[in-house]
C-alpha cells in the first residue's frame, strides 16, 4: 500500500505496472487474506497500526478482484480507469503541435507496439495498452531470468521512454490550474 501509495504520486505508469503485478500477486495466494498477511504484510516489520492499515487495503482490493470476477486473469476495473484517462491523455498530447517531444517519442515506439500486437494477437487493445502488457510481460521475463533479445530490449527501452514522458505529462497536467 505505501509502495503503491508513492508510485502513484510520482509515476503514475510505474504504478499502474505495480498495480498489476500485485493482482498477480494476489491471485498467487489465492486470494486469501491470511495468505496475503504471511506473505506480504507479515515480513514487511510494519508497526501494528501500519499492519492494520495494509491489511484493510488488501482486504478491499481481494473483495474487489473477487467481485468484479477476476480471480482467474484480469485487471481491477480502478486500473482499467487509469488506463483510459491515461490513453486520452496519450490521445490528445499526440493532438496537441506543441508536444513534439512525445509526439516523436510515440513515433519511434510505434513499430515496437505494432510488432508487439502483431506477435501476441493483441490487435484489440488501444496502443498504450499494448504497451503497458509489453512492458509488463519483459518485466515477468526478467524476474523469471529468461534471455531477452537485443530487439525485445531495443522496444522494451522506447516504450519505457514514451511512457515516462505521458507519467510527466499526468503529473504536471494535475498541477496545472483549469
Amino acid at each position: 500500500m505505501f509502495i503503491a501509495r508513492q508510485k502513484k504520486q510520482e509515476n503514475i505508469a510505474e504504478y499502474l505496472l505495480y498495480m498489476w503485478q500485485l493482482e498477480d500477486i494476489l491471485r498467487s495466494c489465492r486470494l486469501d487474506i491470511h495468505l496475503v498477511e504471511q506473505a506480504l504484510i507479515a515480513p514487511a516489520g510494519y508497526s501494528e497500526e501500519q499492519k492494520k492499515e495494509v491489511r484493510e487495503w488488501y482486504e478491499g482490493l481481494l473483495m474487489m478482484m473477487k467481485s468484479e470476477g477476476i480471480q482467474q486473469q484480469g485487471h481491477l476495473q480502478i486500473n482499467k480507469n487509469l488506463l483510459l484517462d491515461l490513453t486520452d491523455l496519450h490521445r490528445s498530447l499526440l493532438k496537441d503541435a506543441r508536444e513534439s517531444q512525445y509526439i516523436e517519442a510515440f513515433y519511434k515506439a510505434l513499430p515496437a507496439i505494432v510488432e508487439f500486437r502483431s506477435k501476441s494477437g493483441h490487435q484489440d487493445v488501444s496502443e498504450l495498452e499494448a504497451c503497458f502488457t509489453a512492458l509488463y510481460g519483459y518485466l515477468l521475463l526478467k524476474l523469471q531470468k529468461k534471455e531477452i533479445s537485443k530487439e525485445t530490449e531495443t522496444a522494451t527501452k522506447q516504450i519505457s521512454h514514451l511512457l515516462a514522458l505521458l507519467s510527466q505529462k499526468y503529473k504536471t497536467r494535475d498541477l496545472e490550474p483549469e
